[in-house]
């Protein structure tokens, strides 16, 4: 597991522990690094931004400040129930597993009252879509989109030929249902439009991407839009 991802998780871990905390000893335990490591991530996180609190001596430990790391939200229950269907519709998204972390945080700083109407409303709501895409390599895709370093993907053609290139990615696309990643391919020297679920392997390198950007791919469908924040 990357540091990044770590302290995410890191960080998430120590908010569901609630008012007891968690010890540095087990959280090194959970993540399989030393307790030095650990203080150092809860150090990085403190300086982040983030309400860590400590306890000394026995029964001490570490956690994170209830609620304080959002402010109220207002939402309406039909808005909760809306943003869960989204994310959990759509598993194979770039950033899935973020934007489902993302809502679980806005779920819990619902008022009790809108929590349980958007409950009753959830319930009326199924969804059957398993994600296609392995989770090591979307999160590999994810981190050299979003750092802008070279990925090396081990791809299956739809004529069943496979091979091993270095891309240099600039843009997660949705066509036709399914997701793409459009790269600058240095095996063709030329860019390709690639379907994540023929990626069987990703890993990132530290090379970064050489400034291919979104023009070179051509002109976009007139439907085609980019999300807006």
């Amino acid at each position: 597991m990357k540091r990044t991802e770590r302290l995410h998780a890191l960080s998430e871990m120590l908010r569901r522990s609630g008012a007891g905390g968690r010890t540095a000893g087990s959280l090194a335990n959970e993540f399989g690094v030393s307790v030095r490591t650990i203080k150092r991530d809860l150090d990085a996180l403190e300086n982040s931004g983030a309400p860590i609190w400590s306890r000394p001596g026995p029964g001490g430990g570490y956690g994170v400040a209830g609620r304080a790391n959002l402010p109220p939200i207002t939402l309406t229950p039909a808005q909760a129930v809306a943003l869960l269907a989204a994310v959990t519709a759509a598993p194979d998204a770039p950033y899935a597993d973020l934007a489902a972390a993302g809502i679980r945080k806005i779920v819990d700083v619902l008022d009790p009252r809108t929590r349980v109407k958007a409950d009753e409303i959830a319930r009326r709501i199924w969804v059957n879509a398993d994600s296609p895409v392995a989770r090591t390599v979307s999160s590999a895709l994810e981190q050299a989109m979003s750092e802008q370093l070279v990925v090396r993907i081990r791809y299956t053609s739809a004529n069943g030929s496979t091979t091993t290139r270095d891309v240099e990615p600039v843009i997660f696309a949705l066509s036709g249902g399914r997701w793409y990643m459009i790269s600058w391919c240095r095996l063709r020297h030329d860019m390709r439009w690639f379907l994540l679920q023929r990626i069987e392997r990703a890993s990132v390198t530290r090379m970064p991407c050489e400034g291919h950007d979104v023009e070179e791919i051509g002109i976009p469908p007139v439907a085609a839009r980019s999300i807006q924040l």
